[in-house]
């Protein structure tokens, strides 16, 4: 990770995006109008949910029938249980259940809120018929838009998935990447030398979740209608790594 100057640029005038759209080509289409090109290095950074809109990631809450655990939840949380079934769906585990929230793991590995499931930034003439949920593969949906990036620009540029989450202990949501390409998501920077010439023992950097959090900021996470920044002046060595690999073992996860 090299030491220049770092810009992020929010990317504007994308369309809202609808089933089937091609989010490389939306991309694309508000660099260019922006004046820019992209290079070797640059790092789009995409929000989840046109993502998820493009690949046709919802449900119908109206055409779902809860079952018993569902319902249970419901009478737990004050929640719909339509809604809760929906969570089921989308989970491995449920990790927590209180009045107005629910924790699950959801079958990526991720540990979110409601399963990641969103109502918000959703057609206002939903009227909350439908939930948006993550992309199936994130990683997988990073990788078909660097693909298309890289060919179109004939460089060599990261993409990075983004949601927001909140983290144990702390309030407040950030910036999660929660699908990569091209860049590496985790850096283990395990016995390099401290300034004091001590070798590190346990400093692993969490790459692609500090881009998306910065890139979160500029881009927004309600009406700003920006859900796609470029990271630019940003360089590294280490090797590309899914945004699987942020993962932390389930043996080694104290908050469970």
């Amino acid at each position: 990770m090299g030491e220049h100057q770092v810009t992020i640029t929010p990317l504007q005038g994308i369309p809202k995006v609808h089933p089937g759209d091609d989010v490389a080509v939306l991309l694309i289409a508000a660099i260019e109008r922006g004046g820019l090109a992209l290079q070797r290095n640059d790092i789009v950074v995409v929000t989840q949910k046109i993502v998820s809109k493009a690949e046709g990631r919802y449900l119908d809450i109206a055409a779902i029938e809860p079952g018993t655990r569902a319902r249970e939840l419901a009478a737990l949380t004050g929640k719909d249980a339509r809604f809760m079934e929906a969570i089921l769906s989308q989970s491995a585990e449920v990790l927590r259940a209180a009045p107005g929230v629910i924790v699950a793991v959801t079958h990526h590995g991720l540990v979110l809120a409601n399963a990641g499931i969103d109502q918000s930034n959703l057609e206002a003439d939903d009227h909350g018929r439908r939930v948006l949920v993550l992309p199936q593969e994130p990683d997988a949906s990073a990788a078909r838009i660097k693909e298309s990036l890289d060919r179109h620009f004939r460089t060599d540029v990261g993409v990075i998935v983004s949601d927001s989450a909140g983290r144990a202990w702390r309030l407040g949501t950030v910036g999660l990447a929660i699908g990569a390409a091209g860049v590496p998501s985790i850096v283990d920077r395990r016995g390099e030398k401290d300034l004091a010439g001590r070798p590190l023992e346990v400093t692993e950097v969490g790459f692609a979740d500090a881009v998306a959090a910065a890139a979160v900021l500029a881009m927004g996470e309600a009406a700003e209608a920006r859900p796609a920044a470029l990271v630019r002046g940003l360089t590294w060595s280490a090797a590309p790594r899914p945004a699987a690999a942020l993962m932390r073992p389930e043996r080694q996860d104290l908050f469970r």
